[in-house]
């Protein structure tokens, strides 16, 4: 009995040590595959590129003169929270800096101070060409690049692009210059590593690592956005500052963090070279930019708005107006037109329709593909110069309440009136607006969720001129008819802006 029951606890015991022992191995094995300390501390080849290209990244101080009326600026009172340990403190601080007295809250008698700031920046040339940021020297009354072995010499501003967010700025070295080369950010490749050096926090010359977390973002901060997204360490002070591919070129210009707190989260964004190359070689040329005009206006064409134009799959950028003195009118380009390729480069969205067209030399002819009606055409157009700034006019709409006037028609969750002279008074409509006014919308309708408002004038139906309600309903009855399930408006404001709505038929 005794024999019988521990012989198979022997045997579990060896199975058990056997499982340990082929665990133990496999820790072993896979360690030595994936986790190794050279593995995790990334590629060699880091501290080569640090090497390589330290003395061309420079240090940018600033300087500015603020009016502290009020006392706003760097030396304001910092917000806490009544009855904190640090309020005392704080007092004290505040009040020793603004002298004695400590200045009086809300007075006239603070007099003007100079602030300080510091970013980052890098040498593109030897002779002293140096590139930033924008906003790292906007509105400074000095600006000084600080060499990485501690030379100060003060800078001249060449240009700046505000849209972009670049500047290039000009010194007369003392001695030879290190200078950096521009790499083809399109080469890059999710996963790529990266290095960024900077001034973050005041710490010059420092070093980070990481990798390419995402291309051709747009964060929205402004018309031309196409970022790198970037995990590699970058705070505040790196603005300005080079990201560096593993061959020490130059594929990026450090701009912008996500962080709630100030600090790096491992989400940063940088400035792809290729449109640096273009901004800084005009910046340097002409001291400023000169980019390309289409003349019109574009949205996007959503699900609905490809439905009705008979375009698959939705893509490419929806002409919503063109610009009587612009060079797509000449052209023949029209509004419902929507661009899919411009100069031999795919238009997916209005974004690459916008950064291509301003990435284009002025004065130069291009073919323009565009879907009219279902089918393709190419206009040729010689593109224009944008003007800076762009002048843009919001429609400037009542609140006043106005006599209720009778409507004619109701259709797609809209009431809908022929244009008179009362109609074109009370809503400020041009008299060059032509089509049906809309004199009320049912809030529970699609025409209420896509915005549509009173004053608002449907210009066109399924690209067919309207000119009452009925006009309206015969062609949205038209489209029920054939099976569709939205109808294309084309929606002037009182100002003559165009755009197109999609609204459901159904």
């Amino acid at each position: 009995m005794i024999a019988a029951t521990t012989a198979p606890s022997r045997s579990r015991r060896r199975v058990r040590l056997g499982v340990r022992i082929g665990l133990a191995a496999l820790a072993v094995s896979a360690f030595s595959a994936f986790g190794t300390p050279a593995h995790a501390r990334g590629p060699d080849g880091i501290a080569d590129v640090a090497e390589k290209v330290i003395d061309a990244v420079v240090n940018i101080s600033t300087s500015q003169t603020v009016d502290a009326k009020g006392g706003g600026g760097s030396n304001t009172m910092p917000q806490l929270p009544p009855g904190s340990p640090f309020e005392e403190f704080f007092d004290d601080f505040f009040k020793n800096r603004r002298g004695p007295g400590g200045g009086s809250k809300g007075g006239d008698n603070n007099p003007p101070r100079k602030t300080n700031s510091l970013g980052s920046g890098f040498i593109i040339d030897a002779s002293g060409v140096v590139v930033t940021n924008n906003h790292v020297i906007a509105d400074a009354d000095e600006i000084h690049v600080i060499l990485n072995d501690g030379t100060k010499i003060k800078a001249e501003l060449v240009g700046v692009d505000k849209k972009t967010d670049l500047a290039v700025l000009k010194i007369k070295p003392p001695k030879p210059l290190v200078a950096v080369k521009f790499g083809d950010s399109d080469k890059l490749r999710l996963g790529d590593w990266v290095v960024a050096i900077g001034n973050p926090f005041s710490l010059g010359g420092t070093v980070t690592a990481g990798i390419v977390s995402a291309k051709n973002r747009d964060i929205s901060s402004g018309p031309y956005d196409s970022y790198i997204q970037t995990d590699a360490s970058i705070n505040r002070g790196n603005s300005g500052g080079p990201l560096f591919n593993l061959d020490g070129d130059v594929i990026g210009v450090n701009t912008l963090i996500i962080s709630p707190s100030g600090g790096s989260i491992g989400i940063g964004f940088a400035v792809p070279s290729k449109t640096v190359v273009g901004v800084v070689d005009q910046l340097r040329q002409f001291g400023e930019l000169r980019r390309g005009w289409l003349g019109v206006r574009i949205q996007s064409v959503t699900d609905e708005i490809a439905e009705s134009l008979n375009i698959k799959p939705a893509r490419g950028a929806l002409v919503a107006g063109v610009d009587d003195k612009g060079p797509a009118k000449p052209a023949g380009i029209e509004p419902g037109d929507v661009v899919v390729k411009f100069d031999g480069k795919d238009v997916k969205d209005p974004k690459d329709l916008s950064r291509v067209v301003a990435d284009t030399a002025v004065g130069k002819e291009v073919d323009v593909v565009i879907i009219r009606k279902g089918q393709e055409e190419t206009k040729k157009v010689t593109l224009g110069r944008l003007q800076d700034p762009e002048k843009v006019q919001a429609a400037v709409k009542t609140d006043e309440p106005a006599p209720e006037k009778p409507v004619t028609q109701k259709a797609l969750g809209l009431d809908l009136a022929a244009l008179n002279k009362d109609l074109r008074t009370r809503y400020r409509i041009k008299d060059s607006v032509k089509g049906v006014v809309v004199t009320n919308v049912d809030a529970n309708s699609d025409a209420a969720e896509k915005r549509l408002s009173a004053g608002d004038v449907i210009v066109e139906v399924a690209q067919e001129a309207v000119s009452s309600g009925a006009d309206i309903q015969k062609r949205v009855d038209q489209l029920k008819r054939d099976g569709k399930k939205s109808v294309l408006l084309l929606v002037s404001n009182g100002e003559g802006e165009l755009r197109f709505v999609a609204l459901s038929v159904q």
